[in-house]
């Protein structure tokens, strides 16, 4: 079962499950954002999208954590089904930061649009089309970010939470030429912070920030763009000059 959750000191999301649990995520979500240069313009939310995959896919290679998760076995059931199996399956576990997983989230409902477009026959309203509506993929990514918003939930107040979710479904689209090098800065200074508490309190503020794409947005966009063209390189190519700080997770 794909289980998501948040940390202990809220740094972010923990994404755990077994082999296939992940694996059948790994390969919706790259399924979702589609092949390079595919969607003209979503080419910095896809990457983001795709840091997701990366640390899935070393999880499950086994290059980050594991644990054990009961599976309901006993020895009373192993007596009565004539067999010997482990009472534990293996999980396997990846991190991911909040700001990070809260955009990801966001990004992901421009992708799930832009992916029932061309897989649309006919139908006005492509999310609605009888291929869409029972689409694995699409079923698969939905309950990645169902499961997000719940672990938000459980950490914000209510108030907080309605604001965080007409905040994250308040424009279509939305990750049309985003500038993620603004998604570091905001990962950055919410790592600063220590306290937990406060941690849970700046949710909301970052999510405001990041969608709304007030004065500060603005002038990343135009100095990461104005770099980019100095440079002859792709907005994408260029990086934020800060470093992210140690954190425990």
């Amino acid at each position: 079962m794909l289980t998501i959750t948040n940390t202990p000191n809220l740094t972010g999301l923990s994404i755990s499950g077994d082999y296939l649990d992940l694996d059948t995520l790994y390969m919706s979500l790259l399924t979702i954002v589609g092949d390079e240069g595919e969607y003209d313009g979503y080419e910095g939310a896809r990457l983001r999208v795709l840091g997701v995959c990366y640390d899935i896919r070393h999880a499950i290679q086994g290059d980050r954590e594991v644990e054990f998760v009961p599976n309901g076995m006993d020895a009373d059931r192993m007596k009565f089904l004539e067999l010997i199996t482990p009472e534990k399956n293996l999980y396997y576990r990846c991190q991911v930061y909040y700001p990070e997983a809260l955009f990801v989230t966001v990004a992901l409902n421009d992708f799930i649009r832009l992916y029932a477009k061309k897989h649309a026959k006919s139908a006005p309203f492509p999310l609605l089309d009888k291929k869409n509506i029972w689409d694995a993929h699409i079923a698969n990514v939905r309950l990645f970010q169902s499961s997000v918003v719940n672990c938000v939930k459980e950490v914000v107040t209510e108030a907080s939470f309605k604001r965080m979710l007409n905040l994250m479904h308040k424009d279509y689209p939305w990750t049309d030429g985003y500038a993620t090098q603004y998604l570091d800065l905001l990962n950055i200074r919410y790592l600063e912070i220590r306290d937990k508490e406060e941690r849970a309190k700046a949710l909301s503020t970052i999510v405001k920030r990041m969608v709304e794409k007030g004065k500060e947005y603005r002038q990343i966009e135009e100095e990461v763009r104005a770099m980019a063209i100095e440079h002859n390189c792709s907005v994408e190519d260029i990086s934020l000059v800060e470093d992210y700080p140690e954190v425990e997770w």
